[in-house]
């Protein structure tokens, strides 16, 4: 990240003469906005790589164009303007980058569909850390929690990309239909009619009969991955059956390949480990979390060698398990 450090002239008012001007410098200035910021260009890009990208573009911008920053916005939103806007140029200048599809050493089960957004990564909970959730608006209509999982982020990139910015902008962080305008150089009157249209195409990929997930770190979530994880590394296929609901759904970025359902899951789960077998690996996996979820990172492990498998992020639904995704390293 950038860290410019002259010195930047930012105007306030001290609530008690009004006349109070304060210099610091532009890493001063940002630092309580940059983490937030990034969470929200990996919201409209899906991917971490970009995000980081486009956010060093975004902050340089925010520097070189701070003499003309007049106070008419808060700082916070003129920034998220800023960004959000480096995230529409980026898509349109420099389109999605599509990773290559990855060369699976089997031949996996024919998918149920595939998937256009390749692109996914997985978002650290580390980075979620000290991100400000007080913020959020009254026009909100998304959970902190809701607003980062892999199901919302993957369903973003399916918008385009002005319906994402209008629906991250207005139901994630809350900001009103007349401050999200000028945000876009646009109207009122146009933002709602992204707006709707976003979110009738966003309800269009959510699961309506999806359980509420447990709660972070709670003793029913630990007992629900530590169950999966048992059985996903003893290839115990009828204790899997068991956890995943009827729609459950796999995924695995940056291959297309989706299975959805549960013979469909298990058809390829069964695939792998056969692959595995014959190669005299076994599969070691260790907690972690991402998306504000569950998540597992796996190590192949042979006779005199590890090395690294691949992500496991749990989607959970009450007590059983509604996808999977698969973020694969290369085999």
């Amino acid at each position: 990240m950038i860290s410019p450090s002259g010195v930047a002239r930012y105007d306030t008012h001290d609530p008690r003469n009004g006349t109070a001007v304060t210099q610091v410098t532009f890493e001063e200035l940002v630092a309580e906005h940059r983490r937030e910021l990034l969470v929200h260009c990996y919201r409209l890009l899906g991917s971490l790589t970009d995000a980081e990208d486009v956010l060093q573009e975004a902050l340089l911008a925010a520097w070189r164009g701070l003499d003309g920053f007049k106070g008419r916005a808060s700082l916070r939103s003129w920034l998220y303007r800023i960004a959000t806007n480096r995230c529409l140029n980026a898509l349109r200048d420099r389109g999605r980058r599509i990773p290559p599809e990855p060369q699976p050493p089997f031949q996996p089960p024919e998918p149920s569909r595939r998937s256009p957004v390749t692109w996914l990564q997985p978002y650290p909970d580390a980075l979620l850390e000290h991100v400000p959730d007080t913020d959020r608006g009254p026009e909100a209509r998304y959970t902190a929690r809701e607003a980062i999982e892999l199901a919302f982020i993957a369903a973003l990139q399916r918008l385009t990309p002005r319906q994402a910015a209008v629906l991250v902008l207005c139901d994630v962080l809350g900001y009103p239909l007349g401050e999200v305008a000028p945000m876009l150089d646009t109207t009122p009157t146009a933002i709602k009619g992204l707006l709707q249209r976003a979110r009738g195409a966003i309800e269009r990929h959510r699961d309506p009969a999806r359980g509420a997930p447990p709660a972070p770190g709670s003793a029913q979530e630990r007992q629900m991955v530590n169950r999966f994880a048992e059985a996903f590394a003893g290839d115990d296929f009828d204790t899997l059956v068991s956890l995943l609901t009827d729609e459950a759904w796999l995924a695995m970025p940056p291959a297309p390949h989706e299975y959805h359902g549960v013979s469909a899951i298990i058809s390829f789960l069964r695939t792998s480990a056969a692959w595995r077998v014959s190669q005299g690996l076994r599969i070691r996996l260790r907690p972690t979390r991402m998306n504000g979820q569950p998540a597992l990172a796996s190590q192949f492990v042979g006779d005199a060698f590890e090395r690294p498998g691949g992500l496991i992020v749990l989607t959970l639904a009450g007590d059983r398990l509604s996808g999977i995704t698969l973020f694969l390293h290369d085999i």
